[in-house]
């Protein structure tokens, strides 16, 4: 039986981790991290007013770091009018902040555990389905994804690699792997996540259509699992 399963690799480019980096450091002010930690506890959206009497602030501070929070993406702004009525003579809406959408997501160095959780989840569900080895189906899985990876970027190997957190260096003709994305589960689960991970830029080189690497295991201390290697 033939399962479909479409995976997203979650891409989080220079701008975007910059972006992500700006919007966490906004909560390093106390009185904006109090007044953040005030809208996301509660059950609906919140005036500034509200907000102001809740920590005993100033209406005008309370307004200007919600403003703030909501130019990071911290908060999101919506207009409800609080009286109940519509029409006119309702009175103008007002301006409530909420917990965003938005994931915002800090990590140095670069991990990406959340690509790794997608495809074993997806391994395992396929598996149970069709009966074929989880690993045999993470494999292809992996190998697809980085086929489609390489295919969808116009840039060389080594700015595809340094865009998705491998931190590749040049050592002679080959490409060291400085950073493993999926350190800590490589490191408990060795053999599942560089088998994975192998495969994921075997598909890269494929999809890139990059005939001078090969990917192969060599790990070695404080380096991911990969090397890619001149091919012969």
């Amino acid at each position: 039986m033939a399962v479909g399963f479409t995976l997203v690799f979650v891409d989080h480019p220079k701008e975007a981790q910059d972006a992500d980096v700006s919007a966490v450091a906004a909560l390093d002010e106390p009185t904006r991290r109090r007044l953040y930690d005030h809208v996301v506890r509660q059950p609906g959206p919140v005036s500034r007013d509200e907000a102001a009497a809740a920590l005993g602030l100033a209406r005008q501070t309370a307004a200007f770091h919600l403003d703030r929070l909501a130019d990071e993406s911290l908060l999101d702004v919506v207009y409800e009018r609080r009286s109940g009525r519509s029409g006119p003579g309702a009175g103008r809406p007002a301006k409530l902040y909420r917990r965003s959408a938005k994931q915002v997501y800090v990590s140095l160095p670069d991990r990406r555990y959340e690509l790794a959780g997608r495809l074993l989840a997806q391994a395992v569900e396929e598996s149970e389905a069709t009966g074929e080895p989880a690993r045999t189906v993470l494999h292809r899985r992996a190998q697809d994804l980085g086929n489609d990876l390489g295919k969808q970027d116009c840039a060389g190997v080594l700015d595809l690699l340094e865009r998705y957190g491998f931190e590749p260096r040049l050592e002679g003709d080959a490409i060291v792997l400085a950073n493993c994305p999926f350190h800590t589960l490589a490191r408990e689960h060795t053999e599942t996540v560089c088998g994975m991970n192998l495969r994921l830029l075997r598909g890269v080189l494929q999809g890139l259509g990059d005939g001078g690497y090969e990917a192969c295991l060599a790990p070695g201390p404080g380096r991911c699992c990969v090397r890619l290697e001149p091919a012969a």
